[in-house]
């Protein structure tokens, strides 16, 4: 039976998990699927301690620590001192979590993955490669800032071969591909 603790942090009941698998019975195909593919997780310690527990006792191998990334852990360095979860950070990154009222694995990892965008930089709101002829003051917002360009720029180490592979690529992008505007 459902503990009544545990049914108020995710909302899944004795009626909901009836029909559901065991770990046991598909704790091989989970780590068939994962392969060695990194793990995003939020408090991963934790998570980390369950599924290695389910995978040790079905004599399965444990999945390696450096397998998994924290995100946890990726705030608290980038944010010392400030709230860390991750509601606090779809906060903090204006991630829409309105929906999220109980802890569930799915609308989880579907907002781990904005936060996780966000705490290394992938989510940029353009995709500028303008330049800023001055740059910042020390302790100034670094905003859209780039160097200024080499004045003589380095030569191309790529093959004639790498060079049409990518042409390929982009030309099956379409007309519209945001690429279009960078060729040289």
């Amino acid at each position: 039976s459902m503990p009544q603790e545990a049914f108020q942090v995710h909302g899944l009941g004795d009626d909901f998990l009836r029909d559901k698998p065991v770990f046991k019975r598909i704790g091989q195909a989970f780590l068939d699927f994962i392969g060695d593919a990194k793990l995003i997780i939020h408090n991963a310690a934790f998570d980390m301690k369950f599924l290695n527990a389910e995978l040790g006792w079905m004599g399965l191998p444990q999945i390696p620590w450096e397998q998994a990334i924290d995100t946890l852990e990726i705030a608290r360095r980038r944010f010392p001192g400030s709230p860390a979860s991750l509601d606090a950070l779809c906060r903090r990154f204006n991630i829409d979590n309105s929906s999220r009222t109980l802890h569930g694995a799915l609308l989880d990892s579907e907002i781990l993955a904005e936060v996780y965008l966000e705490l290394i930089g992938g989510r940029q709101p353009d995709f500028s490669l303008k330049v800023v002829e001055k740059a910042p003051e020390p302790g100034q917002d670094m905003g859209n800032w780039r160097p200024k360009p080499r004045p003589t720029p380095l030569p191309s180490r790529l093959t004639e071969a790498e060079k049409n592979a990518h042409a390929t690529f982009v030309g099956g992008m379409g007309d519209t591909a945001i690429w279009r505007k960078y060729d040289a």
